[in-house]
Parts: structure tokens; C-alpha cells; sequence
């Protein structure tokens, strides 16, 4: 799959726009839809290389990857809050509001569609907006456990260049002397309210990912190589209810076979002009 040229991008957009007039449609996002903001993707192109993705076995049991994991966490989390976003997130929430969206199933945690103004958006690998204590429960917001870590690290810096990974993740040159953020309830092991590698999508997030769906008439895949499991699954349940499966992504999917159509360009130039067009 490669590129399309601008004709033939304004061709195949305007078939799709025919084929989606008339239908609500569910969207289901990945990093691709980001990546016009500044969080890089997780494959493709420019991806960051993640040789030892952080299991959720290691955070449970290894204090120094649980240490390491909050460094570079903290250091990607304050560039990750700073980014905007970009005009295939605003396109999606206004063509919510005409009623063209029914929602949007994203597969990122870095909040951006609720930012953009979306209204109906599930979460499905959670967010890194809240924090959650393991012990008692207890859910806290990002922001005041950023600021226990600088209370109890005050050497930390955050450099003004970092090498985001799409879950806000940095690689840190140091973890010595750092002392992880606990829970100001119980004194409990903090962990980011996200699904790690190793651990399933909750049972009700899914539930509500299907729900949505069902009250779909058409499904488009935007900025995901649907590599997790997850995302083929509810795309699986589009293709069994024979329902448009539309697929915007610059590199090649897991489902491609399925599609009605497929379109190799990036979702901030591709969903803006759809949005004109089934204004």
C-alpha cells in the first residue's frame, strides 16, 4: 500500500463518502490519528523500536522496572500533555455533532478526541489521565501524581526535547535515587489507569465498544494496523453484520481484505474532507 496521489485521494474519497451518505458510523482509532499531533505511532514509519515493551508481570514484580517505568513515564507525560489536536480529531467531533458519528472506539490513552470534543468515546486500552491505586482502589488524577513526584524528586527535570513513545513513554538516561509515586490513602502501588502488554481490555469496555457498533450502520478503522487483537475482533463483528468497513492507514492492515475500501493517507488529511463532504 502506498500513497495515493491527490487525485486519486479526492477520488476515492468522495466513493467513500457515497458509500457512508445515509449511515451512522462507528470509528475505531489507533496512533495513526495522532501521530499529526506529535505522538509518534507505534509501527510504521518513524516508530520508535520498543525491543522491551513494559509487562504488566514486570511492573507487579520488578520494584526496578516499576521504578525505570515512572521515570520515563513522568518524562513522556508532561511533553505527552502537551499535545493538541490535530484536524482529523476535530473533524470526527463535529461530524459526531451533525449526527454522521455514533462514536469513536480509540485504542490511545492520550485523551485527544475528548479534547477535540467528542462526546461518545470509549477508551478501550484507558488513559493516562487518571492513575489507579492496586490496593485500596483509590483513582487519582495524573496531574497531582505528577506533582508528588516532583515533591519527592525535586532534582528531576523534564528536557524540552524528548523521544515520545505513543504511550507517553521515555526512555530515561538515569533511575537512580527516584522514588516512585504510592497512594496518599493506603501507601499502595500506583499504576497508570491503562491496559499494560499482558493484561485483557475490560470486560465492560468491550461490552461497550460491540453496543456501540451494533448502533452502527458503517464502520471506519482510522490511523490502526489492527495488529491487537482487540481492534480485529470488533471488526470482525462489523464484517459478520455486513456493514461498510472503511480503512484509512498509510501502511498495510490486518483487515484489509475485508474492506469495502481502503485508503493509504493519513487520517488528518482524509477525514477532514470526508466531513465536507457528508456535511
Amino acid at each position: 500500500m502506498s500513497d495515493s496521489s491527490p487525485a486519486e485521494l479526492s477520488a476515492v474519497v468522495a466513493r467513500t463518502a457515497e458509500l457512508l451518505a445515509g449511515r451512522r458510523v462507528a470509528l475505531l482509532t489507533g496512533a495513526g490519528i495522532s501521530t499529526d499531533s506529535g505522538i509518534p505511532a507505534y509501527r510504521g514509519e518513524g516508530a520508535r523500536t520498543r525491543s522491551d515493551p513494559m509487562t504488566i508481570q514486570r511492573y507487579l514484580g520488578d520494584e526496578a522496572a516499576r521504578r525505570r517505568y515512572w521515570v520515563g513515564g513522568h518524562l513522556g507525560w508532561r511533553a505527552f500533555a502537551r499535545a493538541e489536536p490535530n484536524p482529523g480529531h476535530v473533524a470526527l467531533a463535529e461530524m459526531e455533532s451533525a449526527g454522521r458519528v455514533s462514536g469513536v472506539i480509540t485504542q490511545n490513552v492520550d485523551g485527544l478526541h475528548l479534547r477535540a470534543g467528542s462526546s461518545h468515546v470509549i477508551e478501550v486500552h484507558g488513559t493516562m489521565r487518571r492513575v489507579v491505586c492496586l490496593r485500596c482502589g483509590q483513582v487519582f488524577d495524573r496531574r497531582d501524581i505528577a506533582t508528588q513526584i516532583e515533591d519527592r524528586n525535586p532534582w528531576i527535570t523534564v528536557p524540552e526535547n524528548v523521544k515520545l513513545a505513543p504511550d507517553g513513554d521515555v526512555l530515561p538516561e538515569s533511575t537512580e535515587g527516584f522514588i516512585v509515586p504510592s497512594c496518599t490513602v493506603c501507601d499502595g502501588m500506583l499504576k497508570p489507569d491503562v491496559v499494560f502488554f499482558g493484561e485483557y481490555v475490560p470486560l465492560d469496555r468491550f461490552k461497550a465498544a460491540e453496543s456501540l457498533l451494533r448502533s452502527s450502520d458503517a464502520m471506519i478503522v482510522a490511523g490502526s494496523s489492527l495488529v491487537v487483537n482487540s481492534g480485529v475482533r470488533l471488526v470482525e463483528r462489523a464484517r459478520r453484520r455486513s456493514i461498510p468497513l472503511v480503512i484509512i492507514n498509510r501502511e498495510p492492515t490486518r483487515a484489509d481484505a475485508w474492506a469495502d475500501v481502503t485508503i493509504a493517507a493519513g487520517t488528518s488529511d482524509v477525514l477532514p474532507a470526508l466531513q465536507e463532504l457528508l456535511a
